[in-house]
Protein backbone atom coordinates (compact mmCIF):
# COMPACT_ATOMS: atom_id res chain seq x y z
CA UNK A 1 0.00 0.00 0.00
CA UNK A 2 1.39 3.42 -0.75
CA UNK A 3 0.07 6.55 -2.08
CA UNK A 4 0.40 6.91 -6.15
CA UNK A 5 0.50 10.47 -5.94
CA UNK A 6 3.37 10.87 -3.75
CA UNK A 7 5.23 9.69 -7.51
CA UNK A 8 6.79 11.68 -10.65
CA UNK A 9 4.94 10.21 -13.53
CA UNK A 10 8.56 8.43 -14.37
CA UNK A 11 9.05 7.18 -11.17
CA UNK A 12 5.81 6.23 -10.49
CA UNK A 13 6.57 3.88 -13.75
CA UNK A 14 9.84 2.42 -11.97
CA UNK A 15 7.56 1.08 -9.26
CA UNK A 16 4.80 -0.25 -11.90
CA UNK A 17 8.12 -2.08 -13.44
CA UNK A 18 8.79 -3.62 -10.22
CA UNK A 19 5.58 -5.80 -10.14
CA UNK A 20 5.72 -9.62 -10.15
CA UNK A 21 4.84 -11.33 -13.44
CA UNK A 22 2.81 -13.99 -10.89
CA UNK A 23 0.69 -10.50 -9.60
CA UNK A 24 -3.15 -11.21 -10.08
CA UNK A 25 -4.90 -8.88 -8.36
CA UNK A 26 -4.43 -4.89 -8.08
CA UNK A 27 -5.96 -2.19 -6.33
CA UNK A 28 -5.30 1.56 -6.55
CA UNK A 29 -7.37 4.31 -4.56
CA UNK A 30 -6.22 7.01 -7.17
CA UNK A 31 -4.71 7.05 -10.56
CA UNK A 32 -5.18 9.75 -13.54
CA UNK A 33 -6.51 7.50 -16.71
CA UNK A 34 -3.48 9.17 -18.50
CA UNK A 35 -0.88 7.48 -16.07
CA UNK A 36 -2.80 4.43 -16.54
CA UNK A 37 -3.30 4.41 -20.00
CA UNK A 38 1.00 5.05 -20.44
CA UNK A 39 1.80 2.42 -17.96
CA UNK A 40 -0.08 -0.18 -19.47
CA UNK A 41 1.26 0.57 -23.25
CA UNK A 42 3.73 -1.54 -24.56
CA UNK A 43 5.78 1.47 -26.19
CA UNK A 44 5.74 3.43 -22.89
CA UNK A 45 9.89 3.45 -23.22
CA UNK A 46 9.06 6.36 -25.44
CA UNK A 47 7.43 8.48 -23.29
CA UNK A 48 10.20 8.31 -20.46
CA UNK A 49 13.46 9.65 -19.88
CA UNK A 50 16.79 7.48 -21.49
CA UNK A 51 17.56 4.45 -20.16
CA UNK A 52 13.81 3.42 -18.31
CA UNK A 53 12.99 0.72 -16.37
CA UNK A 54 10.89 -1.33 -18.92
CA UNK A 55 7.40 -1.59 -17.02
CA UNK A 56 5.76 -5.39 -17.41
CA UNK A 57 2.25 -5.36 -18.71
CA UNK A 58 1.48 -7.30 -15.41
CA UNK A 59 0.47 -10.41 -17.96
CA UNK A 60 -1.08 -12.28 -15.10
CA UNK A 61 -3.47 -9.62 -13.76
CA UNK A 62 -6.65 -11.25 -13.37
CA UNK A 63 -8.90 -8.53 -10.66
CA UNK A 64 -7.79 -4.83 -11.35
CA UNK A 65 -9.81 -2.28 -9.22
CA UNK A 66 -9.08 1.18 -9.77
CA UNK A 67 -10.50 4.78 -8.70
CA UNK A 68 -9.35 7.58 -11.31
CA UNK A 69 -10.37 11.12 -12.48
CA UNK A 70 -12.11 9.63 -15.76
CA UNK A 71 -12.84 6.28 -17.34
CA UNK A 72 -11.90 7.32 -21.44
CA UNK A 73 -12.08 4.97 -24.28
CA UNK A 74 -8.23 5.09 -24.47
CA UNK A 75 -8.11 3.73 -20.74
CA UNK A 76 -10.61 1.06 -21.46
CA UNK A 77 -9.01 0.16 -24.80
CA UNK A 78 -5.40 -0.28 -23.58
CA UNK A 79 -6.58 -2.53 -20.03
CA UNK A 80 -8.42 -4.60 -22.86
CA UNK A 81 -6.17 -5.17 -25.01
CA UNK A 82 -3.32 -5.63 -22.47
CA UNK A 83 -4.94 -7.61 -19.63
CA UNK A 84 -5.85 -10.28 -21.87
CA UNK A 85 -6.43 -12.79 -18.57
CA UNK A 86 -8.74 -10.05 -16.70
CA UNK A 87 -11.75 -11.78 -15.42
CA UNK A 88 -12.94 -8.78 -12.61
CA UNK A 89 -12.81 -4.90 -13.56
CA UNK A 90 -13.87 -2.41 -11.15
CA UNK A 91 -13.66 1.33 -12.61
CA UNK A 92 -14.80 4.45 -11.18
CA UNK A 93 -14.20 7.91 -11.69
CA UNK A 94 -15.22 11.48 -9.92
CA UNK A 95 -14.40 14.18 -12.65
CA UNK A 96 -13.82 17.78 -11.58
CA UNK A 97 -15.41 19.38 -14.58
CA UNK A 98 -17.87 17.83 -17.37
CA UNK A 99 -15.21 15.94 -19.42
CA UNK A 100 -14.67 16.68 -22.72
CA UNK A 101 -15.20 13.54 -25.27
CA UNK A 102 -11.61 12.96 -25.28
CA UNK A 103 -11.70 12.56 -21.51
CA UNK A 104 -14.77 10.32 -21.76
CA UNK A 105 -16.49 6.60 -22.03
CA UNK A 106 -18.51 6.51 -25.31
CA UNK A 107 -20.18 3.84 -27.01
CA UNK A 108 -17.18 3.01 -29.01
CA UNK A 109 -15.06 2.79 -25.50
CA UNK A 110 -17.76 0.41 -24.12
CA UNK A 111 -17.51 -2.00 -27.27
CA UNK A 112 -13.45 -2.55 -26.40
CA UNK A 113 -14.61 -4.34 -23.33
CA UNK A 114 -13.64 -8.29 -22.99
CA UNK A 115 -13.39 -8.94 -26.36
CA UNK A 116 -11.82 -12.08 -25.01
CA UNK A 117 -15.40 -12.87 -23.18
CA UNK A 118 -13.54 -13.68 -19.91
CA UNK A 119 -14.91 -10.88 -17.77
CA UNK A 120 -17.33 -12.60 -15.52
CA UNK A 121 -17.59 -9.06 -12.70
CA UNK A 122 -17.65 -5.74 -14.51
CA UNK A 123 -18.27 -2.49 -12.54
CA UNK A 124 -18.45 1.48 -14.14
CA UNK A 125 -19.35 4.20 -11.51
CA UNK A 126 -19.51 7.72 -12.60
CA UNK A 127 -19.03 9.46 -8.85
CA UNK A 128 -20.99 12.64 -8.07
CA UNK A 129 -18.87 13.34 -5.48
CA UNK A 130 -17.67 16.38 -6.56
CA UNK A 131 -19.83 17.10 -9.64
CA UNK A 132 -23.78 16.02 -10.62
CA UNK A 133 -22.48 14.18 -13.62
CA UNK A 134 -23.49 10.95 -16.08
CA UNK A 135 -22.41 9.21 -19.14
CA UNK A 136 -23.66 11.53 -21.65
CA UNK A 137 -22.25 9.70 -24.29
CA UNK A 138 -22.84 6.27 -23.87
CA UNK A 139 -26.78 4.94 -24.60
CA UNK A 140 -28.55 1.57 -25.34
CA UNK A 141 -26.29 0.90 -28.54
CA UNK A 142 -23.40 0.46 -27.06
CA UNK A 143 -25.03 -2.04 -24.56
CA UNK A 144 -26.53 -4.00 -26.99
CA UNK A 145 -23.16 -4.56 -28.68
CA UNK A 146 -21.22 -5.01 -25.81
CA UNK A 147 -23.98 -7.82 -24.61
CA UNK A 148 -22.89 -10.54 -27.13
CA UNK A 149 -19.40 -10.21 -25.39
CA UNK A 150 -20.70 -10.27 -22.48
CA UNK A 151 -22.42 -13.46 -21.95
CA UNK A 152 -20.45 -15.16 -19.27
CA UNK A 153 -20.84 -11.82 -16.46
CA UNK A 154 -21.79 -13.14 -13.37
CA UNK A 155 -21.83 -9.45 -11.58
CA UNK A 156 -22.68 -5.89 -13.38
CA UNK A 157 -22.47 -2.64 -11.74
CA UNK A 158 -23.86 0.28 -13.63
CA UNK A 159 -23.44 3.70 -12.00
CA UNK A 160 -24.20 7.23 -13.69
CA UNK A 161 -25.70 5.88 -17.34
CA UNK A 162 -27.99 8.68 -17.93
CA UNK A 163 -29.11 7.81 -21.37
CA UNK A 164 -29.61 4.32 -21.13
CA UNK A 165 -33.34 2.96 -21.55
CA UNK A 166 -34.82 -0.09 -20.65
CA UNK A 167 -33.85 -1.64 -23.78
CA UNK A 168 -30.29 -1.14 -22.65
CA UNK A 169 -30.61 -2.85 -19.25
CA UNK A 170 -33.18 -5.25 -20.49
CA UNK A 171 -30.65 -6.60 -23.06
CA UNK A 172 -27.86 -7.15 -20.03
CA UNK A 173 -30.52 -9.28 -17.90
CA UNK A 174 -31.06 -11.63 -21.24
CA UNK A 175 -28.18 -11.84 -22.43
CA UNK A 176 -26.23 -12.87 -19.27
CA UNK A 177 -27.89 -15.86 -18.31
CA UNK A 178 -25.02 -16.83 -15.46
CA UNK A 179 -25.66 -12.79 -14.01
CA UNK A 180 -26.18 -13.55 -10.20
CA UNK A 181 -25.30 -9.65 -9.37
CA UNK A 182 -27.20 -6.93 -10.37
CA UNK A 183 -26.36 -3.28 -9.22
CA UNK A 184 -27.43 0.02 -11.02
CA UNK A 185 -27.51 3.34 -9.44
CA UNK A 186 -28.32 6.61 -10.81
CA UNK A 187 -30.67 4.65 -13.58
CA UNK A 188 -32.80 8.11 -14.59
CA UNK A 189 -34.67 5.84 -17.28
CA UNK A 190 -35.20 2.26 -15.35
CA UNK A 191 -38.47 1.72 -15.13
CA UNK A 192 -40.56 -1.42 -14.26
CA UNK A 193 -40.34 -3.05 -17.27
CA UNK A 194 -36.77 -4.30 -17.31
CA UNK A 195 -38.02 -6.42 -15.15
CA UNK A 196 -41.54 -7.22 -16.37
CA UNK A 197 -40.87 -10.67 -17.74
CA UNK A 198 -37.90 -11.67 -15.33
CA UNK A 199 -39.76 -14.75 -13.97
CA UNK A 200 -39.34 -16.00 -17.44
CA UNK A 201 -35.24 -15.97 -17.58
CA UNK A 202 -33.56 -18.49 -16.08
CA UNK A 203 -31.47 -16.00 -13.93
CA UNK A 204 -31.06 -16.55 -10.29
CA UNK A 205 -30.61 -13.00 -9.02
CA UNK A 206 -29.28 -12.94 -5.16
CA UNK A 207 -27.80 -9.55 -4.92
CA UNK A 208 -29.52 -6.38 -6.31
CA UNK A 209 -28.95 -3.33 -5.81
CA UNK A 210 -31.54 -0.45 -7.68
CA UNK A 211 -30.57 3.43 -5.76
CA UNK A 212 -31.85 6.43 -7.12
CA UNK A 213 -33.54 4.73 -9.54
CA UNK A 214 -36.43 7.15 -9.27
CA UNK A 215 -38.96 5.63 -11.98
CA UNK A 216 -39.48 2.35 -9.88
CA UNK A 217 -42.93 1.50 -8.44
CA UNK A 218 -44.19 -1.75 -6.34
CA UNK A 219 -44.61 -3.35 -9.72
CA UNK A 220 -40.69 -3.60 -10.23
CA UNK A 221 -40.35 -5.01 -6.65
CA UNK A 222 -43.54 -7.43 -7.34
CA UNK A 223 -41.39 -8.92 -10.27
CA UNK A 224 -38.00 -9.11 -8.76
CA UNK A 225 -39.61 -11.08 -5.98
CA UNK A 226 -39.73 -14.25 -8.15
CA UNK A 227 -36.10 -14.81 -7.32
CA UNK A 228 -36.85 -16.49 -3.96
CA UNK A 229 -32.71 -16.74 -3.49
CA UNK A 230 -32.29 -12.90 -2.94
CA UNK A 231 -30.28 -12.30 -0.51
CA UNK A 232 -29.60 -8.66 -0.33
CA UNK A 233 -31.88 -6.10 -1.87
CA UNK A 234 -30.76 -2.22 -2.10
CA UNK A 235 -34.28 0.41 -2.82
CA UNK A 236 -32.24 3.20 -1.14
CA UNK A 237 -34.50 6.37 -2.57
CA UNK A 238 -36.58 4.33 -4.97
CA UNK A 239 -39.17 7.15 -3.35
CA UNK A 240 -42.37 5.34 -5.09
CA UNK A 241 -42.09 2.31 -3.60
CA UNK A 242 -44.85 1.51 -0.63
CA UNK A 243 -46.33 -1.07 1.48
CA UNK A 244 -47.42 -3.37 -1.58
CA UNK A 245 -43.35 -3.79 -2.19
CA UNK A 246 -43.26 -4.79 1.49
CA UNK A 247 -45.50 -7.32 0.75
CA UNK A 248 -44.03 -8.80 -2.35
CA UNK A 249 -40.41 -8.81 0.18
CA UNK A 250 -42.39 -10.21 2.71
CA UNK A 251 -42.00 -13.46 0.68
CA UNK A 252 -37.98 -13.84 0.78
CA UNK A 253 -37.18 -16.01 2.81
CA UNK A 254 -33.38 -15.63 2.55
CA UNK A 255 -32.78 -11.95 2.39
CA UNK A 256 -30.11 -10.48 4.75
CA UNK A 257 -29.76 -7.21 4.11
CA UNK A 258 -33.03 -4.80 3.22
CA UNK A 259 -32.21 -1.27 2.55
CA UNK A 260 -35.70 0.85 2.23
CA UNK A 261 -34.25 4.65 2.71
CA UNK A 262 -36.68 6.99 1.90
CA UNK A 263 -39.27 4.91 0.79
CA UNK A 264 -43.36 5.79 1.75
CA UNK A 265 -44.10 2.43 3.76
CA UNK A 266 -45.50 3.27 6.65
CA UNK A 267 -45.91 1.15 10.25
CA UNK A 268 -48.53 -1.52 9.11
CA UNK A 269 -46.90 -2.19 6.35
CA UNK A 270 -43.70 -3.30 8.22
CA UNK A 271 -45.73 -6.25 9.46
CA UNK A 272 -45.37 -8.21 5.99
CA UNK A 273 -41.87 -8.56 6.79
CA UNK A 274 -42.83 -10.92 10.15
CA UNK A 275 -42.07 -13.46 10.87
CA UNK A 276 -40.19 -15.25 7.66
CA UNK A 277 -37.82 -12.18 6.83
CA UNK A 278 -37.15 -9.90 9.94
CA UNK A 279 -36.34 -13.41 11.38
CA UNK A 280 -33.36 -14.10 8.68
CA UNK A 281 -31.91 -10.16 8.10
CA UNK A 282 -28.62 -8.77 9.27
CA UNK A 283 -28.80 -5.65 8.33
CA UNK A 284 -32.02 -3.62 7.98
CA UNK A 285 -31.94 0.55 7.07
CA UNK A 286 -34.92 2.68 7.48
CA UNK A 287 -33.59 5.70 6.51
CA UNK A 288 -35.72 8.64 5.61
CA UNK A 289 -38.83 6.78 5.83
CA UNK A 290 -40.71 9.87 7.07
CA UNK A 291 -44.24 8.36 7.24
CA UNK A 292 -42.51 5.14 9.98
CA UNK A 293 -43.50 6.58 13.57
CA UNK A 294 -42.75 4.34 17.20
CA UNK A 295 -45.13 1.57 16.48
CA UNK A 296 -42.89 0.63 13.41
CA UNK A 297 -40.31 -0.55 16.29
CA UNK A 298 -43.97 -3.15 17.77
CA UNK A 299 -44.82 -3.68 14.15
CA UNK A 300 -40.85 -5.23 13.26
CA UNK A 301 -40.41 -7.09 16.88
CA UNK A 302 -43.49 -7.51 18.72
CA UNK A 303 -42.96 -11.21 20.15
CA UNK A 304 -40.18 -11.89 17.97
CA UNK A 305 -37.87 -14.36 20.03
CA UNK A 306 -34.39 -15.07 18.21
CA UNK A 307 -33.32 -12.53 15.51
CA UNK A 308 -29.95 -12.23 13.86
CA UNK A 309 -30.49 -8.70 12.60
CA UNK A 310 -27.20 -6.64 14.02
CA UNK A 311 -27.35 -3.52 12.45
CA UNK A 312 -30.07 -0.92 12.01
CA UNK A 313 -30.67 2.16 10.87
CA UNK A 314 -33.64 4.45 11.87
CA UNK A 315 -32.06 7.85 10.84
CA UNK A 316 -33.61 10.95 10.09
CA UNK A 317 -37.59 9.61 11.28
CA UNK A 318 -38.96 12.87 12.48
CA UNK A 319 -41.52 10.79 14.31
CA UNK A 320 -39.18 8.32 15.89
CA UNK A 321 -39.30 9.46 19.31
CA UNK A 322 -37.60 7.29 23.14
CA UNK A 323 -40.81 5.69 23.57
CA UNK A 324 -39.79 3.77 20.56
CA UNK A 325 -35.95 3.47 21.66
CA UNK A 326 -37.22 1.80 24.62
CA UNK A 327 -39.26 -0.58 23.05
CA UNK A 328 -36.16 -1.60 21.44
CA UNK A 329 -34.55 -1.75 24.50
CA UNK A 330 -37.29 -3.95 25.65
CA UNK A 331 -36.73 -6.53 22.33
CA UNK A 332 -33.05 -7.01 23.68
CA UNK A 333 -32.08 -7.83 20.12
CA UNK A 334 -27.64 -7.66 20.17
CA UNK A 335 -27.63 -5.37 17.55
CA UNK A 336 -24.09 -4.14 16.86
CA UNK A 337 -24.63 -0.85 15.02
CA UNK A 338 -27.88 1.42 15.79
CA UNK A 339 -28.00 4.71 13.48
CA UNK A 340 -30.57 6.99 15.29
CA UNK A 341 -29.06 10.32 13.61
CA UNK A 342 -31.47 13.73 12.82
CA UNK A 343 -34.08 12.09 15.29
CA UNK A 344 -35.49 14.93 16.67
CA UNK A 345 -37.52 13.45 18.90
CA UNK A 346 -34.82 11.16 20.65
CA UNK A 347 -32.79 12.20 23.52
CA UNK A 348 -31.36 11.27 26.67
CA UNK A 349 -33.79 8.74 27.66
CA UNK A 350 -33.11 6.91 24.81
CA UNK A 351 -29.27 6.67 25.79
CA UNK A 352 -30.37 5.61 29.11
CA UNK A 353 -32.47 2.71 27.78
CA UNK A 354 -29.29 1.42 25.86
CA UNK A 355 -27.11 1.99 28.79
CA UNK A 356 -29.22 -0.22 30.05
CA UNK A 357 -30.01 -2.60 28.00
CA UNK A 358 -29.56 -6.24 29.62
CA UNK A 359 -28.05 -8.94 26.71
CA UNK A 360 -26.70 -11.58 28.49
CA UNK A 361 -27.76 -11.00 32.04
CA UNK A 362 -24.59 -9.86 32.58
CA UNK A 363 -23.05 -6.78 30.23
CA UNK A 364 -25.30 -3.77 30.21
CA UNK A 365 -25.47 -2.52 26.29
CA UNK A 366 -22.66 -4.97 25.75
CA UNK A 367 -23.40 -5.49 22.07
CA UNK A 368 -23.34 -2.50 20.84
CA UNK A 369 -19.86 -1.57 18.83
CA UNK A 370 -21.24 2.03 16.83
CA UNK A 371 -24.34 4.40 17.93
CA UNK A 372 -24.76 7.21 16.01
CA UNK A 373 -26.93 9.83 17.78
CA UNK A 374 -25.60 12.68 15.76
CA UNK A 375 -27.97 16.20 15.44
CA UNK A 376 -30.45 14.03 17.68
CA UNK A 377 -33.06 17.12 19.45
CA UNK A 378 -33.29 15.60 23.06
CA UNK A 379 -29.37 14.91 23.77
CA UNK A 380 -28.13 17.05 26.78
CA UNK A 381 -25.25 16.63 29.31
CA UNK A 382 -27.45 14.07 30.91
CA UNK A 383 -26.80 11.38 28.40
CA UNK A 384 -23.23 11.57 28.32
CA UNK A 385 -22.83 10.36 32.23
CA UNK A 386 -24.35 7.17 30.18
CA UNK A 387 -22.00 7.12 27.70
CA UNK A 388 -18.76 6.81 30.02
CA UNK A 389 -17.64 4.01 31.42
CA UNK A 390 -18.34 1.20 32.06
CA UNK A 391 -21.34 1.58 29.90
CA UNK A 392 -21.61 0.32 26.65
CA UNK A 393 -17.96 -1.78 27.19
CA UNK A 394 -17.75 -2.75 23.18
CA UNK A 395 -18.36 0.54 21.95
CA UNK A 396 -15.96 1.54 19.01
CA UNK A 397 -17.91 4.80 17.50
CA UNK A 398 -20.19 6.73 18.41
CA UNK A 399 -21.51 9.97 16.77
CA UNK A 400 -22.64 13.32 18.27
CA UNK A 401 -22.94 16.71 17.85
CA UNK A 402 -20.09 18.58 18.46
CA UNK A 403 -20.61 22.30 19.09
CA UNK A 404 -22.96 21.31 22.26
CA UNK A 405 -21.86 19.73 25.19
CA UNK A 406 -18.43 20.43 23.99
CA UNK A 407 -16.46 19.88 26.93
CA UNK A 408 -18.16 16.47 27.27
CA UNK A 409 -17.54 15.41 23.76
CA UNK A 410 -13.57 16.06 24.38
CA UNK A 411 -13.37 14.66 27.99
CA UNK A 412 -15.26 11.74 26.93
CA UNK A 413 -12.83 11.25 24.07
CA UNK A 414 -10.27 11.39 26.24
CA UNK A 415 -11.35 8.75 29.13
CA UNK A 416 -12.17 6.31 26.02
CA UNK A 417 -8.96 6.43 23.95
CA UNK A 418 -9.87 3.18 22.43
CA UNK A 419 -13.81 5.25 21.10
CA UNK A 420 -13.47 6.88 18.01
CA UNK A 421 -15.94 10.24 18.38
CA UNK A 422 -17.37 11.92 15.55
CA UNK A 423 -19.25 15.05 15.71
CA UNK A 424 -18.75 16.90 12.24
CA UNK A 425 -22.18 14.94 11.08
CA UNK A 426 -19.80 12.12 9.12
CA UNK A 427 -21.18 8.72 8.86
CA UNK A 428 -19.38 6.68 11.14
CA UNK A 429 -17.64 3.74 9.33
CA UNK A 430 -17.43 2.52 5.99
CA UNK A 431 -20.60 2.27 3.77
CA UNK A 432 -20.78 -1.67 4.11
CA UNK A 433 -23.54 -2.05 1.17
CA UNK A 434 -21.07 -0.69 -1.83
CA UNK A 435 -18.79 -4.00 -1.14
CA UNK A 436 -17.97 -6.06 -4.35
CA UNK A 437 -18.14 -9.99 -3.00
CA UNK A 438 -20.48 -11.98 -0.29
CA UNK A 439 -21.99 -9.90 2.84
CA UNK A 440 -20.43 -7.10 4.67
CA UNK A 441 -19.64 -7.20 8.59
CA UNK A 442 -17.86 -4.59 10.24
CA UNK A 443 -14.52 -6.64 11.81
CA UNK A 444 -14.95 -5.13 15.17
CA UNK A 445 -12.27 -6.77 18.26
CA UNK A 446 -13.71 -7.06 21.33
CA UNK A 447 -11.51 -5.11 24.82
CA UNK A 448 -8.33 -6.49 24.49
CA UNK A 449 -5.86 -6.69 27.68
CA UNK A 450 -4.48 -3.08 27.38
CA UNK A 451 -7.91 -1.70 27.21
CA UNK A 452 -9.21 -3.81 29.89
CA UNK A 453 -5.98 -2.70 31.87
CA UNK A 454 -6.68 1.13 31.64
CA UNK A 455 -10.42 0.34 32.14
CA UNK A 456 -9.42 -1.19 35.55
CA UNK A 457 -6.73 1.15 36.19
CA UNK A 458 -7.62 4.63 35.19
CA UNK A 459 -11.34 4.54 36.21
CA UNK A 460 -11.25 6.62 38.81
CA UNK A 461 -9.35 9.30 37.38
CA UNK A 462 -11.81 9.54 33.98
CA UNK A 463 -14.83 9.92 36.66
CA UNK A 464 -13.08 12.76 38.04
CA UNK A 465 -12.65 14.44 34.71
CA UNK A 466 -16.16 13.71 33.61
CA UNK A 467 -17.63 14.50 36.44
CA UNK A 468 -15.63 17.84 36.11
CA UNK A 469 -16.96 18.72 33.00
CA UNK A 470 -20.26 18.20 34.05
CA UNK A 471 -20.21 20.50 36.90
CA UNK A 472 -18.66 23.31 34.33
CA UNK A 473 -21.56 22.54 32.04
CA UNK A 474 -24.02 22.77 35.38
CA UNK A 475 -22.31 26.20 36.15
CA UNK A 476 -22.18 27.23 32.73
CA UNK A 477 -26.62 25.95 32.57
Amino acid sequence: MFDVSLFLRHNFARVWASASEKLTSLEIGYISSVTVTELLSPNLGSHLPSNPVQPSILPSIQKLCLNVDYITDAMIGTISKGLIFLTHLDLQDAPLIEPRVTFDLTNAGLQQINQLGRLKHLSLVRSQEFLITYFRRVNDQALLLMADKCANLESICLGGFCRVTDSGFKTILHACTRLYKLKVTHGTHLTDLVFHDISATSLTLTHVSLRRCNLLTNHAVLSLASNKELKILDLRDCRSLGDEALQAIGTLCRLKILLLDGSDITDAGLLYLRPSVISSLYALSLRGCKRLTDKCITALFNGCCVLELRELDLSNLPNLSDNGVLLLAKSRIPFFELRMRQCPLVGDTAVMALASMLIDEAKHGSSLRLLDLYNCGGITALAFRWLKKPYFPRLKWLGVTGNVNRDMVDALARSRPFLHVACHGEELGADPYDTADGLYTHDYDDVDEFEQWLLEADIDSDYEEMGDAENNDEMVA
